[in-house]
């Protein structure tokens, strides 16, 4: 295996250290996205105190959060990369996972602050600004757009990257949704499509947001992660020669890009040697993607009775 190696401790564990995915750098993509987002908040902010709209004002907090998020995403993919200590054994890789879950509570929050605008609204319809919001909300779907497809090509590889592109996406959505509303309203003068269209536009937004935190969570508590099917790892650790048993077997995520995993294997010939290990470790990274194997080899089941 390429960049991987074994360590044999006495004659029972073997150890790969390998890297399921090669975390894609994405620091340019974080950079110019929190830019123009900044730059975009105070363009707003500004446009929205001068033709008195509060609407504009609110939503230039809505996108200062999501810069917020962009923000703890990058910061967490640079700990990532730095190398490992003696009290962080596997560096800080984790804080991806932490960052993800971040923004999965931002999203929420966002979430929760245009619902209550849009309850507010419904109660008390409010006759929008015009084509001031509608010219604005238009820069917002190309700067948020724009943003949103730096990070696409990595959001199914790296719940964190997934964080900052739902972000974006979720921005534009908004921003389009401001768009058509104001044009149909200007269009009909039905203030009502306004707060609908904002409905529509959490459920799209939640849907998202409900599989980022579901995933994050996961991650967080150790579970298995999504892209790892279980049973097919027992299977084929039980299937490896001279393999009588498998137990023991705990798999988690390291980071949002990386898997480890170990295992106690029942060899009853006794421990098959280095080359057993390194191919036992290339087949899980092969097909499963897990990076970071661990093994114990023992001759039988009852020697480990105790184990936890």
């Amino acid at each position: 295996m390429s960049g991987a190696h074994s360590h044999s401790h006495g004659h029972s564990h073997g150890h790969d250290h390998g890297h399921s995915h090669a975390p894609k750098d994405f620091g340019r993509a974080f950079a110019i996205g929190i830019v123009l987002n900044t730059v975009f908040v105070a363009v707003e902010a500004v446009y929205g105190y001068i033709s008195g709209s509060m609407a504009l004002v609110a939503d230039a907090g809505h996108n200062l959060s999501d810069v917020l998020g962009l923000i703890i995403a990058w910061g967490a993919s640079v700990a990532a990369k730095r190398p490992a200590t003696s009290r962080f054994t596997y560096g800080l890789k984790s804080s991806t996972i932490l960052a993800a879950l971040a923004n999965a509570m931002l999203l929420l929050i966002a979430i929760g602050a245009i619902l209550f605008e849009t309850v507010h609204r419904i109660i008390d319809p409010v006759e929008p600004e015009g084509w001031t919001m509608i010219w604005v909300a238009g820069v917002g779907i190309v700067i948020n757009t724009a943003t949103a497809l730096m990070f696409m090509r990595g959001q199914h590889d790296d719940l964190n990257v997934r964080g900052a592109f739902l972000h974006m996406a979720a921005d534009a959505l908004v921003s389009v949704g401001v768009v058509v509303a104001g044009v149909v309203i200007l269009l009909t003068g039905a203030v009502i499509i306004d707060p609908l269209v904002s409905l529509v536009i959490v459920a799209v937004i939640g849907w998202g947001t409900w599989g980022l935190l579901k995933d994050s969570v996961r991650l967080g508590l150790a579970g298995v992660p999504a892209g790892v099917d279980e049973a097919a790892v027992f299977a084929e650790l039980k299937s490896l020669p001279g393999v009588s048993d498998v137990h023991h077997v705990h798999i988690w995520a390291v980071s949002t890009t990386e898997t480890a995993l170990t295992a106690h294997l029942v060899m009853p010939e006794g421990h098959p040697g280095d080359a057993f290990l390194r191919d036992a470790a290339h087949e899980l990274k092969h097909h499963h993607a897990i990076g970071h194997a661990t093994f114990q080899v023992e001759k039988s089941r009852e020697a480990c009775d105790r184990c936890i």
